[in-house]
């Protein structure tokens, strides 16, 4: 199903976008649904708690452990990871409502999410977004502030091992200026000609 929705150079497309921590993967996307609300962007299943704010089926799909596993179970998942004891994971019967009725659709998720949903769906688009530099990486994952000097040092290992992986993906975009690096995703996404804000 998911082969035949994918011939569409701008609708009904899937399209991956990964990259390591702090590449600034969210603040393109939000970018890229501004200009084209048409675009849908996947929803994550979870089986954490919900934080204050959190709305289901908008931010996440809140399941219980068993409700998450018999979807994993069934084939319901394009692809899924254990995080800190919970687990998250792509559900297929979205991704595939939103392509059978022709809109483009945009997974935003980690390196192995990427390698699992390249395997359940391989006429997806996967990109790879990297950052200008490491140096430039490192400057702004310690810009945020939030994490402590063990948890930077992971993510820097981490970011080093994702880094080596952007051979396996079908285009790279560097996120050094943001404007050019949202015109470069537009046009491999077929995005370019249809703005709509």
């Amino acid at each position: 199903m998911l082969k035949a929705m994918a011939s569409s150079p701008t609708r009904g497309r899937l399209t991956v976008l990964t990259g390591p921590s702090g590449v600034g993967k969210g603040t393109l996307v939000a970018a890229l649904l501004r200009r084209h609300p048409h675009l849908w962007l996947s929803v994550s299943a979870t089986t954490r708690e919900p934080r204050s704010g959190e709305v289901d089926g908008q931010h996440y799909f809140f399941l219980s452990r068993e409700q998450f596993d018999v979807r994993l179970a069934e084939g319901g998942l394009l692809e899924w990871a254990e995080f800190a004891g919970n687990r998250y994971g792509t559900p297929r019967s979205a991704v595939e409502a939103h392509l059978a009725a022709g809109q483009p659709v945009l997974l935003e998720i980690e390196l192995e999410g990427a390698r699992q949903v390249r395997r359940s769906c391989p006429e997806g688009f996967q990109i790879f977004l990297k950052p200008p530099s490491f140096e430039e990486l490192e400057r702004r994952i310690r810009g945020r502030g939030t994490d402590t000097e063990e948890a930077i040092l992971r993510r820097l290992e981490r970011a080093r091992v994702e880094l080596a992986a952007e051979a396996e993906f079908d285009a790279h975009v560097v996120n050094g200026d943001l404007k050019q690096a949202q015109g470069e995703l537009e046009a491999l996404m077929g995005l370019d000609g249809d703005p709509l804000g």
